[in-house]
């Protein structure tokens, strides 16, 4: 029999604890006990699981986001571990391109300092020694949280190899005729200088006024009027019977903000003949829709409005004005000339922003890097047409498919500092651009003209779009032979296109093989009002002050219990307590079974009385129960039906029912009792291990090392799942 102390304290223990798993080697995939050696001892002999982990952002610290991915994955890897499976889990951090230059601009302002002020060369040093430090924190936090990974094969997403197989896929699409660089209308902000793809702007609704004005013989309507000192071609539907007067390349005189102008007729079927009145001027460099008519009509486009949002020569006495500070005096002007029909003061548009600080998008034409994606998402909705891909929860997989049904080309080219530089050269004649990975190219193939070293560097989503096989060492490794494909890819449901998808389509592109098979998508962690965490409101969640306070089992439990699959999940720090209780609950069951077990009638099984063996059949079935429900990713379902089963049947019922036995039964009757309280309180830690890590060590630490059908592991972590 065996005394546990009085309490479990989950923060003298959990260091040690981890350290103990570190150590053990058995993070690692080739390390394994003695029955998962043999096909004849381990069903699953042979078999790999790979989750390669969503490398974190290595510019802060981990937050109760990262909490749950951390979790979730964590359990899959421990159960999978504990099937005997060859488990591997890959740790890593991402440099995060644009995140981490903002992060580190915040960094700078309040140094007094600007990252224009600072030579590029010099910049990238300070970001890079910026999240090596982060790095470290991080990895750090991760372990806090009972992550089992193989930190001996953690990752950068700047460490030399993944930049290598970058610089290979960005070759190979450029050769194969999938990349190219074209002068083309992108979304740009003016705050941070650069260009984005689609998917990092914000629609936001706003309410604006909505300017009719006179052209010559039309009134167009427009919510921008500092963008139309260069229109020059007004344009109306072919089939408008309105306009059924004016011929397509007729020239018209007419007054406008500046003075007179020469006007020329377009006529082209883009125009919505039901909005405003059908006649509209175009601003082919700062808009997309008027871009593309411009593309398609050989018009000419002249730029308004500088990269840094203020207005440029043509706009004659408005030139350097800000837009806010210009479109009033703009329409002032054309009022005092008579110009303005009408203004509606209550306009809804969908206005366009940028993702990180809400500045208005402002459309550039600008020579760029662009992968045509059509080619791309083929393969990749014939997959999940055929089922090769499952999405947990399922409904992801038509959002997923519209998406890549609707796809158009991504722009992989940002002007910023940090992140992988675009291995290519640049003519600034022909404005093309083609790969020079060895610096070998001087002269452009078709202008004949001096190449110059292009300065952009990669969209990051470019590179950690490659993470799964960059980061198994493709295409010669050991890993990556035997590891990829993976079986599953954990993230948040919000970037499924930022990231899943373009895992999908370039993992396929490159490798052949799709990178993974089955894709879980959780919600958002919201605080207790379910409103989203934001530093700026203040309800932002440290996971690790929830660990320290209430220990991590609690933490785990808290962000697992209830969280359906992509539905967001309200935490709060009473629901972690509660949590607490749970793991001293199923410490001082641990206390009571081995206070009252006889480890030497334990090493000879005892013939079970029918009400034992009956206890022992219905806990055989919450087993089954739980390892179905992980195997199908209903991860709450699992941790509900072992908590229950711990609290109100194991210590309300069948611990309560044998303290008879314990108290005036026969020798029979408790040894009985005892086997089958040790069995289930053996096996219900095994169960419950993935998800409280710690505490279930802590106690399977304590429990005796053999009996007539067992011999203890160095680790809970080893253990053979219960069959």
């Amino acid at each position: 029999m065996r005394e546990l102390p009085k309490a479990y304290n989950p923060q003298g223990a959990e260091e040690n604890l981890y350290k103990l798993w570190e150590e053990s080697g058995f993070f690692a995939p080739e390390a394994h006990p003695p029955w998962a050696g043999s096909p004849e001892t381990n069903p699953n002999y042979g078999k790999t699981f790979t989750i390669i982990m969503p490398p974190t952002n290595a510019n802060g610290d981990l937050h109760a986001g990262h909490g749950l991915v951390m979790t979730l994955e964590d359990i899959m890897i421990r159960f999978n571990r504990m099937r005997g499976k060859k488990t591997l889990w890959l740790p890593g951090n991402d440099h995060a391109g644009f995140e981490t230059q903002v992060v580190y601009e915040k960094v700078l302002e309040k140094q007094g300092r600007s990252r224009f002020d600072i030579a590029p060369e010099d910049l990238y040093k300070e970001i890079w020694g910026f999240t090596q430090n982060n790095r470290s924190n991080i990895n750090s936090q991760v372990k806090k949280i009972g992550a089992s990974c193989d930190w001996s094969r953690e990752k950068f997403t700047l460490d030399r190899d993944i930049v290598k197989t970058v610089y290979s896929t960005f070759e190979k699409l450029f050769h194969e005729g999938l990349i190219y660089r074209g002068k083309k209308i992108v979304s740009w902000c003016p705050k941070h200088q650069t260009s984005f793809s689609d998917l990092e702007i914000v629609d936001e609704e706003r309410t604006d006024k909505f300017y009719y004005v006179k052209y010559g013989p039309f009134t167009i309507g427009t919510a921008r009027p500092e963008t139309k000192f260069g229109d020059k071609y007004v344009v109306m539907h072919p089939a408008d019977k309105r306009y059924q007067q004016y011929k397509d390349g007729q020239k018209i005189e007419l007054e406008w903000i500046n003075g007179p102008i020469t006007a020329t007729v377009v006529k082209d079927e883009a125009v919505d003949m039901e909005f405003g009145t059908g006649a509209m001027t175009i601003t082919p460099w700062h808009d997309a829709a008027d871009f593309d008519i411009a593309e398609r009509h050989h018009l000419d486009r002249e730029q308004i409005i500088d990269e840094q949002g203020r207005l440029l020569p043509i706009a004659g006495g408005f030139a350097g004005m800000k837009i806010t500070e210009a479109r009033p005096k703009i329409v002032e002007k054309l009022a005092s000339k008579g110009l303005v029909e009408k203004i509606d003061d209550n306009y809804k548009h969908a206005v366009k922003l940028c993702y990180k600080c809400n500045s208005l998008i402002e459309p550039q034409v600008k020579s760029q890097w662009f992968i045509k994606m059509r080619p791309l998402a083929e393969p990749i909705i014939k997959a999940i047409e055929k089922k090769e891909i499952t999405y947990v929860p399922d409904h992801y997989e038509k959002i997923t498919l519209h998406w890549l049904n609707n796809i158009i080309d991504w722009n992989i080219s940002r002007q910023i500092i940090w992140g992988i530089p675009i291995p290519a050269k640049i003519c600034d004649t022909c404005e093309g651009g083609l790969p020079d990975l060895e610096n070998k190219v001087s002269t452009c193939p078709k202008c004949k003209e001096e190449l110059r070293e292009e300065t952009d560097t990669f969209d990051t989503w470019f590179s950690s779009g490659q993470w799964p096989f960059a980061a198994l060492g493709y295409p010669d490794s050991k890993d990556f032979k035997e590891f990829y494909p993976t079986q599953v890819m954990e993230t948040a449901g919000e970037i499924i296109f930022f990231w899943v998808s373009r895992m999908l389509m370039l993992g396929k592109y490159v490798t052949g093989k799709l990178p993974f098979n089955t894709v879980y998508l959780h919600g958002l962690v919201l605080d207790a009002k379910g409103k989203k965490m934001s530093k700026s409101k203040g309800n932002v969640i440290n996971p690790l002050d929830l660990t320290a306070k209430y220990g991590t089992d609690a933490f785990r439990m808290g962000l697992i219990v209830g969280n359906t699959p992509g539905t967001s999940l309200a935490l709060s720090e009473d629901k972690i307590k509660a949590h607490k209780h749970f793991a001293n609950k199923l410490w001082n069951i641990a206390r009571f079974v081995l206070s009252h077990v006889d480890e030497a009638a334990l090493r000879q099984k005892p013939e079970l009385l029918p009400k034992h063996k009956k206890i022992l059949e219905e806990f055989a079935e919450i087993a089954r129960n739980v390892t179905a429900d992980i195997e199908e990713f209903r991860f709450y379902l699992a941790a509900e039906k072992l908590y229950h089963y711990a609290w109100h049947t194991f210590a309300d019922k069948v611990i309560e029912e044998s303290k008879e036995q314990f108290r005036g039964g026969n020798g029979q009757a408790q040894c009985s009792a005892q086997w089958t309280l040790f069995v289930i309180l053996r096996d219900l830690l095994k169960l419950l291990h993935p998800f409280t890590p710690f505490v279930t060590e802590a106690i399977y630490q304590n429990l005796p090392d053999e009996t007539a059908d067992w011999a203890k592991q160095q680790t809970l972590m080893i253990e053979q799942w219960p069959a």
